[in-house]
């Protein structure tokens, strides 16, 4: 009983103190369940017309959305995207970034985006780190995201019954009785529903934003190997060139868009100085990350060179715990699964929004009731107090 009444403590003391954070986490995880899918439904520029004609080649792209960007911006990343889809650009460093959208069959420039003011990385920028500096904001929402752990799991041992007969009445929302008790009912029966969900989008969350504990996931689920470091590798500075470096990019897309299907997608990475490597990916599953290739070239003789980290190399060729790794994201956002799962992650936030709502009320409630207990005891005639001694 003593166990209990501890977890019982620790469960309303996290509650109080993270609650807000919680549901700040929640409404946003919300709103980004179906980014994707909103931004198709808004911003016709990612979208073009089918046509019968060639794709323009990078070279071309990438001249054009530079001469969009101005100021000396020079590209990152080139992705074409699937039928019916415009090509998109990035550019981004420590200060800025941006995205142009691009018509992949004639080159024509459709929007010159500033990310900065886009309302979803707004709200991503909120959510992972609370529009604050990025080593101060990730601390705050990963250890939010710690506390809400342990008040899943502490919510679980007090929720459990004793009894069979306890159990069935656990399971549903009693709507016919009283506010209180249907809210009880809404906070620990939901709660318990959403359990296995949210403990997904919760652990996921804290190997993104804590490093010791995504080393340690990967150390349990690779049974005992280290989470492989990420290195970037170099070009040789004193080769000579094979191609010249404006259409290098062109020669390895084309030799290796064989590798991508109609639905699937192809990037090119463009060198950021004179060692740095050019990239080919091709995305496998788009709308997710974790179904890549990622190739990286001497920017000078074009042969392959080898990167490190999950997300380097073929998807084919990674171990079980690299690809749970690479699926991590997709697990945190519901994308894994595609439309179900998304689903899933939406209504699994909106309750996890609620849970911290419904239990302050039961807080408040309770806290209410003991006060009122109190005040009649203490207005009570000196002969109730006797017979109640007797």
């Amino acid at each position: 009983m003593k166990i209990k009444k501890a977890i019982k403590k620790a469960h309303l003391w996290f509650g109080l103190t993270s609650g807000l954070l919680v549901v700040f986490l929640g409404i946003t995880g919300c709103i980004l369940a179906f980014e994707l899918e909103i931004e198709d439904l808004t911003q016709p520029y990612r979208k073009v017309a089918l046509q019968q004609a060639p794709l323009q080649p990078p070279s071309v792209l990438r001249e054009n959305a530079e001469s969009s960007l101005g100021n000396g911006r020079k590209l990152v990343w080139l992705e074409y995207g699937t039928p019916g889809n415009a090509a998109k650009a990035f550019y981004y460093n420590d200060k800025e970034y941006w995205q142009v959208f691009l018509n992949p069959y004639t080159g024509e420039v459709l929007k010159t985006k500033n990310m900065d003011k886009d309302f979803f990385r707004f709200i991503i920028n909120g959510h992972y780190n609370l529009w604050l500096p990025r080593e101060v904001g990730k601390v705050i929402t990963t250890t939010g995201t710690l506390i809400f752990v342990v008040m899943m799991i502490s919510g679980i041992v007090l929720w459990w019954p004793k009894n069979k007969a306890a159990r069935k009445q656990r399971f549903s929302i009693k709507t016919s009785a009283k506010w209180r008790r249907v809210n009880y009912d809404l906070h620990n029966v939901l709660g318990f529903y959403v359990l296995g969900i949210g403990l997904c989008i919760a652990l996921s969350g804290m190997i993104m934003g804590f490093d010791w504990f995504s080393k340690s996931v990967f150390w349990l689920s690779s049974g005992g190997k280290p989470l492989p470091e990420v290195t970037h590798p170099l070009s040789d500075s004193l080769a000579a060139r094979v191609v010249p470096l404006k259409t290098a990019p062109d020669k390895l897309w084309q030799e290796y868009r064989q590798y991508a299907k109609v639905d699937e997608v192809i990037g090119v990475g463009f060198p950021a100085d004179e060692t740095a490597p050019l990239e080919i990916g091709i995305n496998h599953r788009p709308g997710t990350y974790y179904k890549q290739d990622i190739y990286h070239f001497d920017q000078r003789t074009l042969q392959p060179v080898e990167a490190g980290g999950v997300f380097h190399g073929l998807y084919r060729d990674k171990t079980n715990a690299e690809i749970l790794s690479r699926m991590n994201y997709d697990i945190h956002v519901g994308a894994i699964g595609g439309l179900p799962t998304k689903l899933l992650a939406f209504f699994a936030s909106l309750i996890i929004t609620s849970l911290p709502i419904t239990g302050f009320l039961i807080w408040r409630g309770r806290n209410k009731k003991n006060k009122q207990k109190i005040a009649e005891s203490s207005h009570r005639p000196a002969y109730a107090a006797l017979e109640i001694g007797a």
